[in-house]
């Protein structure tokens, strides 16, 4: 386990340690570097789902198409007219 004593003057080195942070100069990417990775995730993405329609590649067009695919495939029971029963036997009774 850890001393949970705090050490004399660590304060003190927290704030030193965090004002050279701070005086440190952000780094900067290299030139062209977010046009680079932009034309490189678009020939990705080109050669990757190029057998795919675009909007076939967001899950909610996919699902939605599965789901009219699954509404449309029936038979076509209902929209065909009910038969009308031709004879109907009552059922015998039963014995006591």
């Amino acid at each position: 386990m850890s001393n949970p004593a705090v050490r004399p003057g660590s304060e003190e080195e927290w704030n030193a340690l965090m004002r050279q942070l701070h005086a440190r100069s952000k780094g900067q990417p290299k030139p062209f570097f977010y046009a680079r990775v932009h034309a490189r995730l678009t020939a990705e993405l080109t050669t990757a789902g190029a057998w795919l329609p675009a909007w076939a590649h967001r899950p909610a067009y996919l699902a939605l198409l599965g789901a009219l695919m699954l509404a449309v495939s029936g038979d076509g029971a209902a929209l065909r007219p009910p038969t009308a029963a031709t004879s109907y036997d009552a059922p015998a009774a039963l014995p006591h």
